[in-house]
């Protein structure tokens, strides 16, 4: 289902040359969360061996493989593949919304028109995409973020895992991006948690509270310890900065 209650179109286009096929189920996992994936194309050259990973994932995920052989070296004809199906599926005017699965910056240019044409583009790449194509995507999903650290089979695992969770960005990190999205707040500071959430994203398409270890917006407020959390009847979350200073001692002796 989509995260407005309504299940919304999706194509979701991936460019195989810069996506590891590692990923292929945890990204149809999270699609789940955003819409329904009616559309799942894979582009790239398979008539070699290098992208016989994506095989078992195109089968067992109903994938439709585009094959586009490489004519020139250097040069992706996969990806203008890819671009030319989004033109043509933006034109026939089906689809709420598409996940371009790519590392490339080269697509930018091709969420920044999606988007001119009201659609909603879920980026889904890894860590290393570069900021441009990020920040023209409604929503930048990290894939890092979605794939859980495989169970290890070999001595040195609990090291391992400690090195995984040692990727995780610290909460107190998050705390500047969430007090620029709570500016707007009333009299007393308090900000609905739902719209710092939409505001965040709005600045910046590639926040996720699980880049922090969080699994969600609510759990990482609380983390950071920079912030009061008020949650009234109906499940509505509020929040605020904590007070400093004479800030602090000026709120204490309102409240008394």
């Amino acid at each position: 289902m989509a995260e407005n209650g309504d299940p919304k179109s999706l194509a979701v286009l991936i460019d195989a040359d810069n996506t590891s096929a590692r990923y292929a189920h945890a990204i149809f996992e999270e699609i789940v969360k955003l819409g329904e994936a009616n559309v799942r194309r894979i582009y790239g050259d398979f008539s070699g061996s290098r992208l016989s990973g994506w095989d078992g994932a195109i089968q067992s995920l109903a994938i439709l493989q585009h094959q586009q052989r490489s004519n020139t070296t250097g040069k992706n004809a996969a990806d203008i593949a890819l671009v030319i199906d989004a033109m043509d599926l933006m034109h026939k005017g089906r689809l709420v919304g598409f996940c371009l699965v790519s590392s490339d910056s080269d697509f930018t240019r091709l969420a920044q028109r999606l988007r001119e044409d009201g659609l909603i583009v879920y980026g889904f790449g890894e860590r290393k995409t570069p900021e441009a194509f990020r920040n023209a995507c409604s929503r930048f999903i990290y894939l890092e973020n979605i794939v859980e650290a495989e169970p290890a089979k070999k001595k040195g695992a609990a090291a391992s895992g400690s090195a995984e969770a040692e990727k995780k960005e610290s909460p107190r990190k998050a705390v500047k991006i969430i007090a620029r999205a709570i500016e707007d707040s009333d009299d007393d500071g308090w900000v609905n948690l739902g719209n710092v959430g939409s505001r965040i994203l709005g600045a910046a398409p590639d926040f996720d509270p699980r880049t922090y270890g969080c699994p969600n917006l609510s759990t990482l407020v609380t983390k950071t310890g920079g912030f009061e959390v008020r949650k009234e009847p109906g499940k509505s979350v509020f929040i605020r900065r904590k007070p400093t200073g004479r800030k602090a001692a000026g709120r204490a002796s309102a409240s008394g």
